[in-house]
């Protein structure tokens, strides 16, 4: 049985900090950013990230994000879900014309 606590609290206590890590990371990229080259780079990497992520493959394929990865200067890195994240073994694989459907609010 699972309890309202183990639901709301974290299970280990670096649970938290690993799950908002890039997140903390692009904050001090950023205020890092602004110190050195002013107000305009930060704001014009925000800008491309956001229109990176907007661009999405359809909903049956995987997508890897290599483009956001690039911007944030990860794609020379192996990380944990490069190796054993295979998109082949997938639990969103299925009819393609349902999850278009689905996504776009006909069903």
């Amino acid at each position: 049985f699972t309890s309202v606590k183990s639901e709301l609290l974290p299970r280990h206590p670096l649970e938290l900090s690993e799950k908002n890590f890039q997140i903390n990371q692009d904050k001090t990229n950023f205020a890092t950013l602004r110190n050195i080259q002013g107000l305009h780079a930060p704001l014009k990497l925000q800008m491309e990230f956001r229109a990176v992520k907007q661009v999405q493959r359809l909903p049956f394929l995987h997508s890897s994000n290599i483009a956001l990865d690039t911007l944030r200067g990860n794609d020379a890195s192996i990380d944990f879900e490069d190796i054993l994240n295979d998109p082949s073994q997938s639990e969103a694989m299925g009819e393609p014309h349902m999850m278009v459907e689905y996504k776009l609010g006909l069903l």
